[in-house]
């Protein structure tokens, strides 16, 4: 395999497991190893339990070797979620063929048994037992199902004797995946989030099981240090096996020159779905799928449900009805804390409120990260030496807010409606979510250019975000990045990794007013990087896709059209409070004013009914909070962010036992 290509796929399949908080994890991984060509297509073979750990499926094609089992990772027909073909197979299987060594061969770097050990724990009789307490024991038959794909609040079973095995169904066929011995138990992260199953789960012989409800496991990792640690990471690593697999309830059928499928694959990848992308420009087999299910070249992209239900270039919304994202959340019940927004503000309310015992329900557009989960990586956040992606942070604050017993709700507010108690927020769909506190978090999203074309080609040249999905569309290409903050010289930084060069334009005279001085020093030293100051974007030209930037030079006049196909906008901070409609003050430029920033005289027009002013981060509507970029004089970084959210906690403690 070119090194080239491979390198694409390790980046497909990290951006995979940035949607499960790993990608920190896997950056001291080794970058090339031992690789094997089969000479025809492949597919799972049954009896072949991906044992192999996902720090190494991502980086490499590689052999494992243990006690129990030999395997071999090889490339394959069948494309994942992220892009990358791999199949397993048994070593038997693989001796008996030809291998085809790879163009650049290095040393394999064999499986260690602790990586499994962290997929596949086996428990101690003293841990099952103490699991035993939460759940109750149940004789199964060969064959019975335990969980079916589509299965809601699905419990998890602890082997005790037996066997039980887990497989992708689609029609009549069955992808197997793994098997369940005794002392080992099924599960992943769908069980804390109350979502459908993605798999089937069954007895392949006379087993006995302890099943522990959904309800009883959130009981377990909130209450045992032990199990929750074991339990957790299982779910969170089994998780990121399917992403990375394309083991999942979901296909996708588009191609990588339609901005609605660039906007599928990135609702998909943010929210931690395992889905299989079929690509109608390269995969020559594709007819068959879409003679299956009677679609049409002009119906793409299209979602596949289930292997049942197909929707034709759907909405985010109606996937995650189809998915049933949202079919947990019971929108009538009056919450102790609505928050709105799940960027870094809203997710570290949402953990500190759960954590405290405070019934939150977080309320999400598109994805849990908001504008920082399209960050490529924040290096100057406290904790991370090496850095994180913002979609990796916020996949770990979400999960860990799963742990403690919150929920999201896929939805958009459209109106709070604010003249009475319980606030009540307003959604799109018609839906009415009731909350006696509330959390603004919602945000603030980049300025888009004042320039003639430019809705045309968003999403298909234009681009707000830079992560990895974004950066294999202009793999070995010259892009260009609008701002001078910290997400563009992020991005830039990021970008620059596989573009053939970055221009970064800004209108001011350089970067350093704006940007944190490491991020200006790795500009500076990489090669393929060129600033361009008192520059800006004058014209876009294309057919359907952007093939054509001209920027003008603000001191000279020059004009120059370079043929550019990638453009990402990073400029520019728009706060997201439209929707509030005169409910709260805001500032001139239309963001939320809180506490100390509130006149007696705006408070007055506001009608504020207490004797106390308001809290620190507490809106001219009583009970009613604000963190984050949408806050008037919040400092734009992820760790302020952060801090308000949980600050904001101990004011709604204090306003609900008002």
């Amino acid at each position: 395999m070119p090194p080239r290509r491979q390198r694409s796929q390790h980046r497909e399949a990290l951006m995979a497991l940035e949607s499960l908080g790993l990608g920190a994890t896997l950056e001291s991984a080794p970058q090339h190893m031992n690789s094997y060509r089969y000479g025809r297509p492949s597919s799972w073979h049954a009896g072949g339990p991906f044992l192999c750990s996902i720090f190494r499926v991502v980086y490499a094609i590689f052999e494992c070797d243990f006690s129990t089992q030999n395997f071999i990772i090889v490339p394959n027909l069948h494309q994942n979620a992220a892009g990358a073909k791999i199949a397993i197979h048994s070593k038997e299987l693989f001796q008996s063929r030809d291998k085809v060594p790879m163009a650049e061969p290095t040393t394999s770097l064999p499986l260690t048994a602790s990586h499994v050990d962290q997929i596949f724990p086996t428990l101690t009789a003293a841990q099952i037992r103490r699991i035993a307490t939460h759940g109750r024991a149940r004789s199964v038959r060969p064959g019975e199902v335990l969980v079916e794909q589509g299965d809601k609040d699905i419990p998890i079973f602890v082997v005790i004797s037996g066997e039980l095995e887990t497989v992708r169904p689609s029609g009549a066929h069955e992808t197997p995946i793994t098997t369940v011995p005794p002392g080992q138990f099924t599960g992943e992260v769908n069980t804390l989030s109350g979502r459908r199953a993605l798999n089937r789960i069954r007895a392949r012989q006379p087993s006995e099981v302890i099943e522990v409800s959904r309800e009883n496991v959130l009981a377990l990792v909130q209450t045992d240090g032990e199990l929750s640690q074991i339990l957790m990471r299982a779910f969170i690593l089994r998780r990121a096996e399917l992403f990375t697999q394309g083991l999942g309830d979901v296909t996708l059928v588009g191609s990588n020159h339609s901005a609605d499928t660039l906007r599928i694959k990135e609702f998909l990848a943010r929210n931690s779905h395992p889905y299989s992308y079929v690509d109608l420009d390269r995969d020559s087999d594709v007819q068959t799928l879409l003679d299956q299910f009677h679609i049409s070249v002009s119906d793409i992209p299209v979602v596949i449900c289930r292997g049942e239900t197909v929707l034709h270039n759907p909405t985010n919304q109606e996937i995650a009805v189809c998915l049933g994202f949202n079919q947990d959340v019971d929108q009538a019940h009056v919450r102790d804390l609505v928050i709105i927004g799940a960027g870094p503000a809203g997710l570290a309310g949402a953990v500190y409120g759960a954590s405290e015992g405070l019934d939150v329900l977080l309320l999400e557009t598109y994805s849990p990260g908001g504008q920082a989960g399209s960050s490529s990586r924040i290096e100057n956040y406290l904790g991370f030496p090496s850095g994180i992606s913002g979609n990796s942070l916020a996949s770990r604050a979400y999960i860990q807010a799963q742990k403690f017993g919150a929920q999201m709700l896929l939805a958009k507010g459209m109106r709070l409606i604010c003249d009475r108690k319980p606030y009540v927020v307003e959604l799109e769909n018609g839906g009415r979510i009731p909350a006696r506190a509330i959390v603004i978090a919602t945000g603030a999203q980049y300025r888009r250019l004042a320039v003639e074309n430019l809705s045309r080609f968003e999403g298909v040249g234009i681009y707000y975000g830079a992560t990895f999905i974004e950066a294999q569309l202009c793999k070995n290409e010259e892009v260009i990045v609008v701002g001078g903050g910290n997400s563009a010289g992020q991005a830039a930084v990021f970008l620059a990794e596989g573009a053939k060069h970055v221009f970064v334009l800004v209108r001011s005279d350089g970067l350093a007013d704006t940007m944190s001085r490491y991020l200006i020093r790795r500009i500076e030293e990489t090669p393929n990087i060129t600033l361009l100051s008192h520059t800006e974007i004058v014209a876009l030209d294309g057919g359907g896709h952007l093939e054509r930037v001209t920027w003008r030079n603000n001191q000279t006049g020059k004009t120059e059209e370079r043929a550019i196909a990638h453009l990402f906008v990073m400029t520019g901070a728009v706060p997201n409070t439209a929707w509030l409609d005169g409910c709260v003050v805001l500032d001139a430029n239309g963001f939320i004013k809180t506490g100390p920033a509130l006149s007696a005289e705006e408070l007055n027009a506001a009608k504020w009914p207490l004797a106390r002013r308001p809290y620190l981060l507490e809106t001219s509507l009583a009970g009613v909070f604000a963190a984050g970029d949408v806050r008037g004089g919040n400092v734009k970084r992820v760790a302020s962010a952060v801090g308000e959210g949980s600050i904001a906690i101990s004011f709604v403690h204090q306003v609900l036992r008002e």
